[in-house]
This record gives C-alpha cells, sequence and structure tokens, in this order.
C-alpha cells in the first residue's frame, strides 16, 4: 500500500483542528499521582476552539487520576491519522459549568452527565502540546503545538 505524500504543517493545522471539531471521542490516558499504572479509557469530547471538554464519575479511576494529577494525554483518530495531545486539566463540578456549554457537551455526544445518578464531573483539558501524523513520512514534523502554542500558522 502506498501511502499519500507528507502534508505541509499548515495543511496538517488544518486536518488536525477539523478532527477536533469534527470527533467526538478520544482515548484519554491517566495515571495516580504516586506513578501508579497507567489508565485509559474511552471518553466524548467536545472541543472549543482552545479547551477539551470531557465528563467521567468523579470517584472512578480516571476521574480520581484527573482531579489528583492534573495532566492527561488524549488520542483522537485511526492509528493512521492520529491526533496526540498532551494537557493540563481542570475539574469542573456540573454546577460550575455554564449551562450553554452543558447543553453543548449534550447535544455533541449524545450523553448528559446531569442526568446520571453518580455523580460526574466535567474536566477542561487545556492543550500544552499537540502532535498530529499519519504515516512515518510525518512523524518529523508532527509536533504543531509546543508549551500551549500553535508552532504553525493558519
Amino acid at each position: 500500500m502506498t501511502s499519500a505524500p507528507a502534508r505541509s504543517p499548515r495543511q496538517r493545522k488544518r486536518d488536525t483542528l477539523h478532527r477536533l471539531e469534527h470527533d467526538v471521542d478520544a482515548w484519554v490516558a491517566t495515571a495516580a499521582a504516586d506513578g501508579g499504572a497507567p489508565h485509559l479509557v474511552p471518553l466524548s469530547f467536545v472541543w472549543d476552539g482552545a479547551t477539551f471538554l470531557v465528563a467521567t464519575p468523579a470517584t472512578s479511576r480516571t476521574g480520581r487520576n484527573l482531579s489528583t494529577t492534573g495532566v492527561t494525554r488524549l488520542g483522537i483518530g485511526p492509528t493512521d491519522d492520529v491526533v496526540m495531545v498532551e494537557g493540563t486539566v481542570t475539574a469542573v463540578p456540573p454546577a460550575e459549568l455554564p449551562e450553554e456549554d452543558a447543553e453543548i457537551f449534550a447535544g455533541k455526544t449524545g450523553f448528559d452527565p446531569r442526568l446520571l445518578a453518580a455523580p460526574y464531573l466535567y474536566f477542561r483539558v487545556l492543550p500544552r502540546r499537540i502532535q498530529a501524523w499519519r504515516s512515518a513520512d510525518e512523524a518529523g514534523g508532527r509536533e504543531l503545538m509546543r508549551d500551549g502554542e500553535w508552532l504553525v500558522g493558519d
């Protein structure tokens, strides 16, 4: 199978932003503060152009890890067109999330944590590093954001 030629950095950023705006699910990786084993779960997300919003039960391993460490890594898309995000995390109790954000989350993901009996937390993920690549041809230029700043213009 022949792979497509490597995309320009600008095209890669455009494709990445399209994926963030249109995809719904991500693999969310966390670990306990004491250096415990990594934990990986699929969660739905909403991208608002600056941060990701995810939700999970407050007492789940993911919820506890996110609350305790304040860091995560997200994997979005298939392995042959992946976006990897490293970010810092802020927990947001449902009562503190703006109603508009909760409605957008429920509408896009088809999932409304506010309606569940188990206590959920929302988490805002502020990306600090974003990488994207489709093949080995793109591995060298995969970093699109570093220290929260886009490395590529529009």
